[in-house]
């Protein structure tokens, strides 16, 4: 591995985790378009399935050992993580991308803010003036339904992080995933009808499959691989920039032309977390 001084280290790492943000991002594109034939809890459901084959085949987890307290965890975060993907997918088949992540950005926002000190909080105010210009909701013509799943979806993502953390200093990473994607996509599973799976086909499946390595399988290989370059805080900011980057892929692929006021919202909930979490990461072990 390089060392931590080399001055093309930080570079790497950077790349890498603008590379992970652009994978989920085109996934959760293509995951609009395939959400016309199986919805957006069928889609949501075929990439965790996927998923969850994927890393349990590489993490094995049956070699590892977990005591009760690191499995109930890795079990609540496979909860989170359905939640998490399901919620989203049905908000941003309702509501703009870039709307929708920087709605579920508010997540880890809010962990940043409440592990932060002083005046690191005031970046929640921030964040809420971010929030109405994002909604507009003087106009009264703001997808309530979308708002309220990409906002679940966000506190989803807040209680990822935590039991992530938690699983992290029991077991190794694949191995937490090995045990949570699969509870994730059986939790997944009960959110979906029977005529999802009447409309599963081989071209459908090869397209899951496909959706599953942009998201999430591929982002957290990259994301592992920066976070050994990188320094929380820095990787923390980074990947406060992820609503921009929804914001431009929505616009380029989706056809999704933003308000000046919405652009202005996402950068406000950009600054916000860019702000908590420079003040509030927590230190790596």
């Amino acid at each position: 591995m390089a060392s931590a001084s080399s001055p093309s280290t930080p570079g790497t790492g950077s790349l890498l985790a603008i590379a992970a943000m652009g994978c989920v991002q085109l996934g959760l594109a293509a995951s609009v378009d395939l959400s016309s034939q199986l919805g957006a809890t069928g889609v949501a459901w075929l990439r965790l399935v996927f998923a969850a084959l994927l890393v349990v085949l590489i993490a094995r987890p049956w070699r590892a050992r977990f005591t009760r307290r690191a499995l109930l965890t890795c079990v609540l975060l496979g909860v989170a993580t359905a939640g998490m993907t399901v919620m989203f997918m049905a908000a941003v088949i309702r509501i703009p991308l870039g709307t929708a992540s920087a709605l579920e950005f508010l997540g880890p926002l809010g962990v940043a803010v409440a592990s932060g000190r002083g005046t690191s909080r005031l970046w929640a105010l921030v964040a809420a003036v971010g929030v109405i210009g994002l909604t507009e909701p003087w106009h009264g013509g703001v997808d309530l339904l979308g708002v309220c799943f990409a906002l679940g979806a966000a506190a989803c993502w807040a209680g990822y992080i935590v039991l992530t953390q938690r699983a992290g200093d029991a077991v190794t990473g694949l191995h937490a995933l090995a045990v949570s994607f699969p509870v994730a996509a059986l939790v997944a599973s009960f959110a979906i009808t029977p005529a999802v799976l009447q409309h599963l086909s081989w071209p459908l499946l090869a397209a899951g499959l496909g959706l599953a390595l942009l998201l999430p399988v591929v982002p957290f290989l990259l994301e592992f691989l920066a976070l050994r370059r990188l320094s929380t805080s820095a990787f923390g900011t980074l990947m406060s920039l992820e609503p921009a980057i929804a914001l431009m892929v929505g616009f380029l692929l989706l056809g999704q032309v933003p308000r000046p006021l919405a652009v202005a919202g996402i950068a406000l909930v950009i600054a916000a977390g860019i702000g908590a979490t420079r003040s509030g990461a927590r230190d790596a072990r």
